[in-house]
């Protein structure tokens, strides 16, 4: 064997088990969310129900329907479960109707206030322009719980406390990482470009729909799935801002439904948290195709 050839398998089987490492916590997840309550607590590790027989259609109990009060083989009356998503308790469609919400106007304005914002630091020039750019950076060094307690304030002098406008509204005011990711992307466009089309007479609101943005799809996609992996996985401010269950988003209802239980029926649990993960998994397969070439051309290292 080449001393190239086995240095790339030996790369290679460390990116497999970095892969894995990874992934464990994912498969535990699922396998869990799979299994009856007796066999999650058992010391064999396995990825399947360690007695299928004992639960029947183990696969979809702790996620749909589960199960009434049941006997068991030895003929002892057991109380069983709901499953998550028809749980009486926990209304987890109107927790995923809720997140839908949010996360469609969070992104929306998110995506199209970043654009316009980074296009005027890339391609406007004005006095100033500089300075503005970098207070606009400083404001990434701000924690949310800085800001927490006035922007409770000034909700609730709105009215918009036990709503979902507070998680919402503030991302059509753009973001300054988002901002400095596409105020990159767009520095790499030639310049070029927007002289020609200033000969055709287009103006800079022009330049901006109608070449800025069709070039800058890629850079667009990496801040949409950037922002709505940030709301939809947000547990503060659904926490701090909202005060009544059917106002939920997933990650607030997951811990109610826990709460819930009064213990931790870590199968149920573990459904409940697949229910959420899933729509995030699900769109990045299927956008990766833009997300990753938007970050090879955004200008971030690393």
């Amino acid at each position: 064997m080449k001393p190239q050839t086995a240095v790339r398998i030996f790369y290679l089987g460390l990116v497999v088990a970095a892969s894995l490492g990874f992934a464990a916590p994912l498969l535990w997840m699922v396998s869990t969310s799979l299994k009856p309550l007796e066999d999650v607590g058992t010391s064999r590790v396995a990825l399947v129900p360690v007695h299928p027989e004992r639960t029947g259609q183990y696969l979809w109990e702790n996620f749909y329907e589960g199960r009434p009060t049941f006997v068991d083989e030895q003929g002892v009356e057991r109380v069983g479960y709901e499953g998550v998503w028809t749980s009486d308790n926990v209304n987890f469609p109107l927790f995923l109707r809720n997140t839908l919400i949010v996360a469609v106007l969070s992104v929306s304005g998110m995506v199209l206030s970043s654009a316009i914002v980074a296009y005027g630091f890339a391609k406007v020039r004005w006095r100033g322009r500089g300075v503005f750019f970098a207070i606009c950076l400083a404001t990434m060094m701000v924690p949310f719980p800085a800001i927490m307690v006035p922007s409770y304030f000034l909700f609730k002098w709105f009215g918009w406390i036990g709503t979902l406008q507070p998680l919402w509204v503030p991302a059509w005011f753009a973001n300054a990482f988002n901002v400095f990711l596409l105020r990159q992307f767009y520095l790499q466009i030639p310049e070029e470009l927007s002289d020609a089309a200033r000969i055709d007479g287009l103006s800079h609101w022009g330049i901006f729909w109608r070449i800025i943005l069709p070039l800058a799809r890629p850079a667009l996609a990496v801040v949409a799935v950037f922002h709505l992996t940030y709301v939809w996985n947000d547990f503060l401010g659904p926490l701090v801002f909202l005060h009544h269950q059917h106002n939920f988003t997933l990650a607030l209802g997951l811990q109610f439904y826990m709460q819930q239980h009064g213990g931790t029926p870590w199968n149920l649990l573990m459904a409940a948290t697949t229910l959420t993960v899933a729509p995030l998994l699900i769109l990045f397969a299927l956008t990766q195709r833009f997300f990753l070439p938007g970050l090879a051309t955004s200008g971030l290292k690393g």
